[in-house]
């Protein structure tokens, strides 16, 4: 796999699982939700992704995105 593939799979995790807690446990898993989604906004423009840094220092193939 490559960053931009696991970049997307653990996001798209995050946002599953917040949703669930929010519904489950406290209303304010929805705030990790926005957070998870406004990192992703931000990327797409700048290209500034801290996950994408550490697994690319961890040695994990580049792809187009990162």
């Amino acid at each position: 796999m490559t960053i931009d593939r696991i970049v997307f799979a653990v996001a798209g995790a995050f946002i599953l699982i917040s949703l669930v807690l929010s519904q489950y446990h406290s209303i304010n898993w929805l705030w990790f939700t926005a957070f998870v989604g406004a990192n992703l906004f931000q990327s797409a423009f700048t290209g500034f992704c801290p996950m994408a840094i550490i697994l690319k220092k961890l040695g994990v193939k580049p792809g187009c995105a990162f």
